[in-house]
């Protein structure tokens, strides 16, 4: 098997690759740093045997007594795993272990929520005599009583894990601890045709690989988001203007957070299709701008198979904006 497939079997297997350089970085890449230049939120859907929902009730003043998913916010030194840990024993007084990440949201690079289906694995729901800056209490809740809700935005992503337990929408996706400095997105980008004959999009500049884009750092940058950064890089790649580029979601996801400003970054692995749009069924990928970039014709049945069902199927981690 050539490198190119060699790479994309570890990414559906939701492992990473070493971020080495960036193709169609924005003016200014700078690396971000948590709690500075980025925020990022990790939340836990934990649920029993009945599908009930562990909640947690707010003791912040803009929201006292409201109930929530436990979440909160990344710290420096951590990993995105250990985040997720730390804010569920804080708010609700259990252990748990995250199973797989449900979604990721964005608002541009500055936001980004990391929401994770969970197990408890230890631990006792908070009660009200041990209340702090953190929670007044924790229970399970049934998503049906009435509960007076910080917001309601939860309440899909509640829906989404109990559907995604009693049968899974996607692989199995835990972060791989892999350093990046920015937030950036290795787009895996996907040409079919009728006769499900498939091509990859690559830059071969140096050694063969899938294009990475960065998201800006700079003040007037902060505000690009996945879709205009993955725009941005097929207007380079491709000669074509008119095609049509369809992002799927998340095969994977990797972050350090070892260094505090150094390893801050995180690096989502992408799929993405890309169609012309002048012609229904075009046989052949659109052409590229520059000789660094070509398409690779995937031969290895197996390889294509388990591409072509997570394309079908959507069976990967959603981005939502």
């Amino acid at each position: 098997m050539d490198l190119i497939e060699n790479r994309l079997e570890l990414l559906l297997k939701g492992e990473g690759l070493e971020v080495q350089e960036y193709d169609s970085p924005p003016d200014e890449v700078v690396p971000v740093a948590v709690r500075k230049t980025v925020c990022y939120i990790v939340a836990a859907v934990i649920l029993n045997e009945q599908k009930e929902v562990v909640m947690m009730q707010e003791a912040k003043p803009d929201c006292y007594g409201k109930w929530y998913l436990p979440a909160g916010r990344m710290e420096q030194n951590e990993t995105i795993v250990e985040a997720v840990k730390r804010e569920v024993e804080e708010e609700t007084g259990l252990e748990c272990e995250p199973y797989t990440l449900l979604s990721v949201e964005e608002r541009g690079p500055r936001w980004i929520r990391f929401v994770f289906l969970a197990r408890a694995t230890g631990g006792n729901l908070k009660s009200t005599s041990e209340s702090d800056a953190e929670s007044l209490q924790a229970r399970w809740w049934d998503r049906v009583s009435p509960l007076p809700l910080r917001a309601r935005d939860i309440l899909n992503l509640i829906s989404f894990a109990v559907k995604h337990k009693e049968k899974a929408s996607h692989p199995m996706t835990i972060p791989v601890e892999l350093p990046c400095s920015v937030v950036c997105h290795r787009v895996v980008a996907a040409f079919l045709n009728k006769d499900n004959e498939l091509w990859l999009l690559t830059n071969n500049q140096g050694y063969p690989h899938f294009p990475v884009t960065a998201c800006g750092s700079s003040s007037a940058d902060l505000s690009c988001s996945i879709e205009m950064a993955i725009d941005r890089l097929t207007k380079e790649c491709l000669r074509d203007s008119q095609v049509k580029v369809k992002i799927h979601g998340i095969l994977g996801l990797q972050h350090s957070g070892a260094e505090p400003g150094k390893t801050d970054g995180v690096c989502f692995n992408v799929l993405v299709t890309v169609a012309q749009m002048e012609t229904k069924y075009s046989q052949f990928p659109p052409d590229v701008n520059s000789k660094k970039y070509g398409w690779h014709k995937v031969d290895n049945d197996d390889l294509k198979i388990q591409l072509l069902e997570r394309l079908s199927f959507s069976s990967v981690v959603p981005f939502l904006n």
